[in-house]
């Protein structure tokens, strides 16, 4: 088994709050989140943009999510504020270490975190922190003895560990190795070759800006003490790595919590509707013919061939959201004058079924000659061999007639 190493440092962490527009912040982490104070420099760069943060940190030197998630504090924290957004670090190798290493020591403790989170309010969004390799390495098992190994295994496992806990991403790791490729001047690295340099941290900040309000941090005034250049700089790099990857990170606005989508398919007259809404607890349909519903995935038919705009509302306790779909009902869809104790639908090409709780006298179908193509009592209608087009249906029940044109 891998080992820790863990350095330990004097927690230093100012919480700024600003403005009635802001968003509240938690950070769970360890000496990558209080180093430099990472959560006071998003405030300051945020404010220097027009945007306001909230930062509340629970973090301990080392700590790893196991650390976190068996610690009362971090509910207590977790607990105490409807959170924007809730950013989990982990210690900083141990997402880099062996996949089953991961599964069975890191990834269900994230897990444990996330369900008290969205217990604690389901309109939190968790924000993993993806951070960085160390400078040359991590030397006690050969995938991670280099930079680039070590920050790839981090990226992937951050990733894979936000894919199982549906959480977005704040790519620090990413936008580090960008830096390091184009602006290898810059020293990102404080002496021990693992904790962020003040350079490194306004890195952080200026990707957690970008993932937090899916804005660009270029042209911030705020530099900390950073030259006007490297800071420029440090604020392209964060912008590159979030800015034109927003779908992969998993990353939305606060406003847009809810996000309605569907999907269909047309079957003659009847439309299956397949919902496909992310974070909705609520659904509102109009199908634009009178027709209205609350199902999550509800199935209609109309009554006429045309085009039909369907509106779809998907909510939660925290937002909601329209799409709107125009739908096309062809030629070969079921046009009725049937009440509402009848209906027919088209099964497969050709295959007709009548429903109803009464029974048929008789059932007499012709072509659009008004020959007669079938007589029969049965509800079940087989015209798949005759050619296409216009057809009559009269359906003699009890005392009654009607009459059902329908388009093969």
């Amino acid at each position: 088994m891998i080992k820790f190493y863990a350095l330990i440092s004097t927690l230093l962490l100012s919480n700024i709050i600003l403005g009635q527009d802001s968003a509240k912040v938690l950070f769970i982490g360890n000496s990558y989140t209080y180093f430099n104070n990472l959560p006071g420099m998003l405030t300051d760069l945020s404010t220097s943009l027009g945007d306001y943060v909230q930062p509340t940190s629970q973090v301990a030197g080392g700590a790893t999510f196991q650390v976190h998630a068996t610690n009362p504090a971090t509910y207590t924290a977790i607990n105490s504020a409807d959170w924007d957004f809730v950013v989990l670090q982990a210690q900083s190798q141990e997402p880099s270490f062996p996949d089953s290493q991961v599964n069975s020591e890191t990834l269900p403790f994230a897990e444990q975190m996330a369900d008290s989170i969205r217990n604690n309010s389901i309109c939190s969004n968790i924000l993993m922190f993806m951070t960085w390799g160390r400078e040359n390495g991590d030397p006690q098992w050969v995938p991670i003895s280099t930079f680039d190994g070590m920050n790839s295994r981090l990226r992937n496992a951050y990733i894979r560990m936000a894919d199982s806990i549906d959480a977005s991403i704040s790519p620090v790791g990413v936008a580090w190795k960008y830096v390091r490729d184009n602006y290898p001047s810059i020293q990102l690295y404080s002496p021990d070759g693992s904790h962020p340099s003040l350079e490194g941290s306004y890195l952080a900040a200026c990707t957690f800006y970008a993932s937090l309000f899916r804005k660009s941090p270029v042209g911030a005034s705020f530099t900390s003490s950073l030259a006007p250049a490297t800071a420029a700089n440090l604020q392209l790099s964060a912008a590159t790595a979030v800015m034109d990857s927003l779908d992969h990170w998993n990353l939305y606005p606060m406003s847009e919590y809810t996000q309605a989508d569907f999907s269909y398919v047309v079957n003659g007259g009847e439309v299956v509707f397949i919902n496909n809404s992310v974070n909705a607890t609520a659904y509102d349909w109009n199908f634009n013919d009178g027709q209205v519903s609350n199902d999550e995935s509800p199935v209609i038919v109309y009554s006429a061939p045309g085009s039909y705009s369907v509106t779809l509302v998907s909510s939660s306790p925290c937002d909601s959201d329209t799409l709107s779909s125009t739908i096309v009902i062809g030629s070969n869809s079921i046009v009725t004058n049937l009440p509402k104790d009848l209906m027919i639908r088209q099964m497969e090409n050709g295959i007709f079924q009548i429903y109803g709780d009464q029974e048929f006298d008789q059932i007499v179908v012709t072509d659009a000659t008004g020959r007669i193509v079938t007589e029969q009592r049965e509800a079940h209608i087989d015209l798949s061999n005759k050619p296409t087009g216009l057809y009559l249906i009269r359906i003699q029940s009890e005392d009654r007639m009607y009459q059902v044109r329908i388009y093969r």
